[in-house]
C-alpha cells in the first residue's frame, strides 16, 4: 500500500480537486492508495471537506490539529498513522502534481547510480525537484542559494531540499524523528542513519487558489534549522568532538597568550623599557578571555557527553537493513 501523507493549511479550495486528482491516478495506474489529510489547525473549512471525503471513501482519512502545530508536526502524525509500505508527501495547493506519483515509484524500484559492483543502488527517500519553478524571482533566487548552502554542509547533494513532494520507504520513520520544523531536512537525516537518497524532476504547478504560507522568515529559520542538523547528524552522538574541540583551541589560545606574557615580564624585570607594563598589554585581556572560554565550552563539552550517554542509553547508534542467520546469545 501506498500512504499518501497531505499537510493542509487553509486549503478548502483545493482539497476536493487534490483529492480527486490522485484517486485518478492511482485508478489509471492500479495503485493501492489510502490518502491522509492532516488539517494543521486550519481557520476556514478545510476540514469539513475532509470529513465529507472521508465519509464517501473509504481509503480517505483526516487528522485535526487543535491548533497550527507546523509542517513536521503534521507529517509526524501523518507518517504515524500510515498503514502503508510506502509514503509520499506532497502539498494541499495543487502546485504538487499527483501524475508524477508513479514517477516516484519507478524512481524508487530502479534505484541509483551503480555501486560496489551491484547494477544499481536500492534508494529509501526519493527527493522532488522542481526543475522549472513558477515562483517569483524573490522566492526562487534564495532557495537556490539555501539548497547549495545545505548540500555543501551535509553532503547531501540535492538541488532542491524545499519541496515538499517526496517519496519514502516506511522503515525511515522508525529511526528517523521529526520536530520543530525539520521536515525539509528528512532527506539529510535518513542520509545519515544510512538510507540512500535519491531525486527526481517533476513539473511544478502555478497556484491557483490561496497564498503562499511561507515569507523571508522561513530562510531564517532554515539556517538556524540547518545548523541543528548539523549538529545532530555529525556530532548528535559525540558532542564533545565539536564542543571541546573547539574548547581546546581557544584554551591553548588562551594558555600560549598567557605564556608569551609571562616571559616578557620575566625579560622586563631586566629591560623595563623593552615591553609596556602587563596593564597597558591588551592582550593581557584577550588571552584572559580565551583561557575562560575554552575552560567553559570544555565543561559544556562534558556536561553534553554526560546528557548523550544518559538519554541516549536505549537509543541505537547505528541502522540495520538486513540480517541472515542470525541467533541471540542468552
Amino acid at each position: 500500500m501506498i500512504s499518501i501523507i497531505v499537510p493542509v493549511y487553509n486549503e478548502d479550495e483545493s482539497i476536493v480537486i487534490l483529492h480527486g486528482e490522485i484517486l485518478n491516478v492511482a485508478q489509471l495506474h492500479h495503485l493501492d492508495v489510502e490518502i491522509l489529510f492532516v488539517d494543521d489547525g486550519s481557520k476556514d473549512n478545510s476540514w469539513d471537506k475532509i470529513c465529507e471525503l472521508s465519509a464517501v471513501h473509504a481509503n480517505t482519512r483526516g487528522i485535526k490539529f487543535r491548533r497550527n502545530f507546523g509542517k513536521a508536526a503534521a507529517l509526524s502524525a501523518g507518517f504515524q498513522a500510515a498503514n502503508g509500505d510506502i509514503y509520499i508527501t506532497m502539498d494541499a495547493d495543487l502546485q504538487d502534481d499527483p501524475m508524477e506519483i508513479p514517477n516516484f515509484l519507478k524512481k524508487l524500484e530502479e534505484g541509483g547510480p551503480a555501486k560496489n559492483g551491484q547494477p544499481f543502488t536500492p534508494l529509501d527517500v526519493i527527493s522532488g525537484w522542481k526543475k522549472v519553478r513558477l515562483d517569483p524571482w524573490h522566492k526562487t533566487f534564495p532557495s537556490k542559494i539555501f539548497n547549495k548552502m545545505v548540500s555543501n554542509l551535509t553532503d547531501v547533494y540535492l538541488n532542491d531540499h524545499n519541496c515538499g513532494m517526496k517519496c519514502y520507504r516506511a522503515p525511515i520513520f522508525k529511526e528517523v524523528r521529526l520536530y520543530g520544523e525539520l521536515h525539509r531536512f528528512i532527506p539529510v537525516l535518513a542520509a545519515a542513519r544510512g538510507f540512500k537518497v535519491g531525486e527526481l524532476a517533476i513539473q511544478h504547478r502555478a497556484r491557483k487558489f490561496g497564498h503562499s504560507k511561507y515569507g523571508m522568515r522561513r530562510f531564517i529559520k532554515g539556517f538556524l534549522d540547518l545548523l541543528t542538523v548539523k549538529f545532530l547528524t555529525g556530532f548528535g552522538q559525540r558532542p564533545q568532538h565539536l564542543l571541546g574541540g573547539a574548547g581546546l583551541l581557544s584554551f591553548l589560545a588562551g594558555s600560549l597568550g598567557l605564556g608569551y606574557l609571562a616571559i616578557t615580564w620575566i625579560i622586563r624585570l631586566w629591560e623595563p623599557d623593552l615591553f609596556p607594563p602587563l596593564h597597558d598589554r591588551p592582550l593581557l585581556i584577550y588571552a584572559a578571555a580565551f583561557l575562560l572560554l575554552g575552560a567553559q565550552m570544555m565543561t559544556i563539552g562534558f556536561l553534553a557527553e554526560l546528557i548523550t550517554a544518559f538519554q541516549g542509553k536505549d537509543a541505537d547508534t547505528y541502522s540495520i537493513s538486513d540480517t541472515t542467520n542470525v541467533q541471540k546469545n542468552t
